[in-house]
């Protein structure tokens, strides 16, 4: 199957960049945007409000310093606003809603899930990875961990490995540290405040890198290095796997131009993502060709061996 990327494109598409060239609306289709994840969550009995408000009510400074690096230097693409949040990933009320807006934004995927939707999200690509590896790896990396979700869920699946989670996001990998202590686990994930692209990590030291819905976020350039340091990273025989949004969807293809504009609001390189050539960027970074699966009516996976 050839990764190459026809949606959400053409007339549609320009006309809602159109629309975002314009300031004022553009900040009313964020704010739109982000009231509807809002109250989709409450209405499926997520307690979107108050879930936020406990956590920003914490004094985070703790778990802040233990995985802050001061003098980390974040790429410029990253500083952006994204998803209705001026300040992007770099800021506590982003962090603490992570949780819940991944429940909102993945309840519509499968229309009987509902709330369960998210975790069915992540099940699906696990299944790909066990049905695709030829043995489970003992050295794993999640690339763009976020607060730790696609973290703590790949160890429940290889609970044997040892776990490594890597975020630009400081806030996110606060959230991260508490969740670790919560679960209080035997085997607790490292996590690495560092950028994807440059993780100071050393050589073939993993068997797995994972990024779990990150490309859609990334300009093409970003996506391209982080390759490369994925391809640096793995041992012999290891694998790079990406989940992410299917640009060849059918879902996304006939979405709505209203949609489409919300969408794009949050999501400031979705055209350069959506225009990929995936399985190039794989084999550039010296990679095999990827193998890829729909995993979901609008998500697929694309796992490669390194060359």
């Amino acid at each position: 199957m050839t990764a190459t990327a026809n949606a959400p494109a053409g007339l549609a598409s320009r006309l809602v960049n159109g629309v975002l060239s314009i300031k004022p609306l553009a900040d009313w289709a964020k704010n739109r945007a982000r009231q509807m994840m809002i109250d989709r969550a409450e209405d499926m009995g997520v307690p979107w409000r108050r879930h936020a408000d406990e956590l920003l009510s914490r004094d985070w400074t703790r778990e802040f310093e233990q995985v802050n690096d001061p003098h980390l230097t974040y790429p410029d693409y990253y500083l952006k606003p994204f998803h209705a949040y001026d300040s992007g990933n770099m800021s506590w009320r982003a962090a603490v809603e992570v949780e819940v807006a991944a429940k909102a934004v993945h309840a519509k995927i499968w229309p009987e899930a509902g709330v369960a939707g998210d975790s069915r999200l992540r099940q699906s690509y696990h299944d790909v990875l066990k049905a695709r590896l030829p043995k489970d790896p003992e050295n794993i990396l999640d690339l763009g961990c976020s607060v730790g979700l696609s973290t703590f869920t790949l160890q429940e699946i290889y609970p044997r490995a040892s776990m490594t989670g890597l975020d630009l996001s400081p806030y996110f990998l606060a959230i991260a540290a508490y969740n670790t202590a919560q679960k209080q686990t035997a085997n607790p994930p490292t996590w690495v405040h560092a950028a994807a692209e440059a993780t100071g990590l050393p050589d073939a030291s993993f068997d797995l890198v994972s990024l779990c819905l990150v490309c859609h976020e990334l300009p093409q350039r970003a996506t391209r290095d982080i390759f490369r340091e994925a391809r640096r990273l793995l041992r012999p025989g290891g694998h790079l796997a990406v989940m992410d949004m299917n640009p060849q969807s059918e879902v996304l293809a006939q979405m709505p131009p209203f949609v489409l504009t919300l969408l794009k609001s949050t999501e400031p390189y979705l055209d350069e993502y959506m225009s990929l050539d995936l399985a190039e960027t794989f084999k550039d970074a010296g990679f095999q060709t990827p193998a890829v699966t729909c995993n979901s009516p609008r998500h697929r996976t694309a796992i490669a061996q390194v060359e």
